[in-house]
């Protein structure tokens, strides 16, 4: 027979925890502990309270910090899981001194910090350079798309959103309509209570949707046309990601080639980089001699990023600093001579019956220039017009000439089906590029491309991928900050700039124990 060591679960015994005890050398615990009372500047929080005189005692903004960079470490992101994590864990306990915050200070203090942020990161950072964990010899800029707390099934033009919010409010006559009739026929009572509650939540759907319609002006892109709004969060954007369309907003992170420290972080709410280009460099700059006290400090290191930051605009302003930068293109890859037999490797189709628009269709090329007579000649032996004067394209620094085919000559060809693409156009349209700078004056686009080309800008553009983007797998996968938990732009920023702390903070335990 078996037998068992006796237990009772309702013995007591006293356990003396001396605090400070369970905060060990070498941990991230540790060096947040020692980080927060040596070298984070808390002053800057005093501004935040008034209760010299009068009120209750405030919880000391260190405590708070400790708490938030310790659980922001374990990916315990929201505030009410780091106040219980004050109750139950010993480590937490520990570094808040067994003080026990509500989670409404936890999540207060965090969501008003946006004037406080700055400084507290650019504390770690001195602690990183004054550790020699920044090299500065090569800056990688790049973005994470992380989804943020509102939902894409509130997002839409406003013209969408309205059509949504008269398809609910149909929904609701139809549910009304049917509640009358089994009134009528007296049915049961559960399925009466269970449309009803469907109607009272189609109503408030659709009074939310018509509320925020008449409060809010209509977004606009670049181009001037509506661009997708959120009832819930209206900073934030729809956006494509690896993880397929999200709603949320583009991390961007500066990071040191040296030890994939962290530089500088902004969050911004659309997918668009190019446009933010200038604004992260510029506060890299500020962050940089704010830190080590000196002007142009950043003109001594080169600055890469992938072609999501190129546009015209975005490199100009690059090249007018004088900075030095390499800023990939969509077509890097296409000038590459190890890419030049990359075709021959993708994969082949299977369908027998699959047939090429270009090679139903003759393409530009199979149009030749006569320089006799000083016109395009079109497969036919046609010759064609031209339709405007020669134009250029300022970004890329090509020309080209637009060519139109007689109407006459089309309407009766017999080549007229491997020419005309769309049914009921009547003629043929080719346009003839030929790449060079006209006027001897080259774009900002071909100067960053050129710079890109050389030996320099390939060598430092094939360390970008290596130094930013196991930054990201760190953050959003090791330590588990995946999701913004709160809204608005300000908001958001002041959360991306916890999360790169905290890795900073784990650099500084790995490499720099203090």
């Amino acid at each position: 027979m078996a037998k068992y060591r006796e237990y009772s679960p309702k013995q007591t015994r006293l356990l003396p925890v001396a605090l400070s005890n369970q905060i060990q050398p070498g941990t991230i615990e540790h060096s947040i502990n020692y980080l927060v009372d040596h070298h984070i500047n808390l002053s800057v929080f005093d501004s935040r309270y008034n209760n010299d005189e009068t009120g209750a005692p405030a919880i000391d903004p260190a405590i708070l910090l400790k708490v938030i960079l310790f659980g922001y470490s374990r990916g315990i992101i929201s505030s009410r899981r780091i106040a219980q994590a004050c109750e139950e864990n010993v480590v937490f306990m520990a570094l808040s001194a067994d003080t026990r915050p509500h989670f409404t200070t936890i999540a207060d203090f965090i969501s008003s910090m946006s004037d406080e942020i700055t400084s507290v990161f650019r504390d770690i950072l001195t602690v990183c350079f004054a550790e020699g964990l920044i090299g500065k010899r090569m800056f990688a800029v790049d973005g994470c798309k992380i989804s943020s707390n509102c939902s894409k099934e509130w997002s839409g033009t406003k013209k969408e959103l309205l059509k949504k919010a008269e398809k609910i409010e149909q929904s609701v006559r139809l549910l009304v309509k049917r509640h009358r009739q089994q009134d009528e026929a007296a049915a049961e009572v559960g399925q009466q209570e269970k449309e009803k509650r469907a109607i009272n939540t189609l109503q408030a759907k659709a009074k939310k949707i018509r509320s925020w319609l008449e409060q809010n002006e209509e977004k606009t892109g670049a181009r001037g046309k509506p661009i997708k709004s959120n009832i819930t969060d209206n900073e934030s954007a729809k956006m494509p990601s690896s993880h397929g369309v999200i709603q949320g907003y583009n991390g961007i992170a500066t990071v040191d080639d040296k030890h994939q420290v962290i530089v500088d972080a902004q969050a911004f709410g659309d997918g668009h980089e190019a446009k933010h280009l200038e604004a992260v460099v510029d506060s890299m700059k500020q962050t940089l001699e704010a830190i080590e006290g000196k002007e142009g400090t950043i003109n001594d290191v080169a600055i890469t990023a992938d072609s999501g930051f190129h546009s015209e605009e975005s490199v100009s302003k690059l090249l007018q600093q004088g900075l030095d930068a390499y800023v990939a293109d969509v077509r890097f890859r296409q000038r590459d001579p190890r890419f030049a037999s990359q075709q021959k490797h993708k994969k082949k189709t299977t369908d027998r019956n699959h047939t090429s628009r270009a090679r139903k269709y003759f393409s530009a090329d199979e149009f030749h220039f006569d320089e006799s007579i000083g016109t395009l000649i079109c497969p036919a032996g046609k010759p064609m017009k031209s339709s405007c004067p020669n134009w250029r394209d300022k970004n890329k620094g090509y020309t080209g000439k637009t060519y139109k085919g007689f109407e006459q000559n089309c309407s009766v060809c017999e080549l007229q089906n491997r020419c005309i693409r769309k049914s009921g156009t009547k003629v043929r349209q080719v346009t003839k590029i030929v790449k060079g700078v006209r006027h001897q004056k080259k774009s900002a686009t071909q100067q960053m491309i050129e710079r890109f080309d050389s030996h320099r800008g390939r060598f430092y553009y094939s360390r970008r991928m290596g130094t930013a983007e196991p930054v990201f797998a760190n953050i959003r996968y090791t330590l588990g900050m995946d999701r913004f938990t709160l809204r608005g732009r300000a908001k958001v920023n002041i959360q991306w700039k916890l999360f790169c702390m905290v890795h900073n903070i784990g650099k500084i335990t790995r490499f720099a124990p203090t």
